[in-house]
């Protein structure tokens, strides 16, 4: 309870501090005078006082880095609700806030990844030179997330397959795909998204064997009968393909 009421005066006064300074261009030394007052901090000269300030100082800064962490948690949780919903410009932006309390957090630069990739479906603003810069710029945003959520945890698999799928339906990149989905399902065995999108990377970079095999890979594992219909053909065009070759 006394850490609770501490947290509560804490944002109470700079709650305080916040409105005086932006309505009366409140100075710093003003604030720091603010501060004095409220922990009953003068102007300490004895080691005693010293001590006495440092500590309840300490105390202050404890409380402000415990509303820091709960306000990155606060911003993620509100932008999950908001891709529940299918608003990814919200999202995206709470999740860019989460990320400035938690620079090295993973999962966030998952969420923005996958935010950015739908964002780049809503880009309609074409130049004169018929590109969409907006659209390239999120699919790049989207591919900078991803890799940072790798280079913190290599085996994210779902950063991973994100990535993938990017490289394979979105920048037409598939080659620069394999690595990543191959390390997917290195962790996740039995990914049958991930082989069927490596399958298609395959493919398109003319690597018909290996898409074959990743197909007949796909028939043995699933138990879907529709699933494996879908493999089977795939095959057969990936076939079709290597044979008019």
């Amino acid at each position: 309870m006394k850490k609770t009421s501490s947290i509560f005066l804490t944002c109470l006064f700079f709650g305080a501090v916040l409105f005086l300074f932006s309505s009366c261009g409140v100075s710093n030394k003003r604030i720091i005078r603010y501060q004095k007052l409220e922990e009953g901090v003068d102007s300490p000269t004895t080691v005693e006082e010293l001590k006495e300030a440092i500590a309840k100082y300490g105390e202050r800064v404890a409380d402000i880095q415990l509303a820091q962490s709960q306000i990155g948690i606060w911003y993620k949780i509100l932008g999950t609700r908001y891709l529940d919903t299918k608003m990814y410009g919200e999202a995206l932006k709470c999740f860019e806030e989460a990320l400035k309390y938690y620079p090295d957090n993973q999962n966030l630069y998952y969420y923005v990844g996958v935010c950015a990739g739908y964002m780049s479906h809503t880009a309609l603003d074409y130049n004169a030179s018929g590109t969409n810069e907006i659209k390239y710029n999120y699919l790049k945003l989207a591919e900078e997330a991803y890799k940072r959520a790798i280079e913190i945890e290599e085996r994210y698999v779902r950063a991973l397959y994100g990535l993938g799928v990017l490289y394979v339906f979105e920048l037409n990149e598939p080659e620069k795909a394999i690595p990543y989905l191959e390390r997917a399902l290195e962790v996740d065995t039995k990914n049958i998204d991930a082989m069927f999108v490596l399958a298609r990377a395959y493919y398109s970079s003319y690597e018909f064997d290996k898409s074959a095999d990743m197909y007949d890979k796909i028939i043995s594992v699933t138990k879907s009968a529709e699933t494996k219909a879908t493999a089977e053909e795939n095959k057969k065009t990936v076939l079709d393909a290597a044979y008019s070759n």
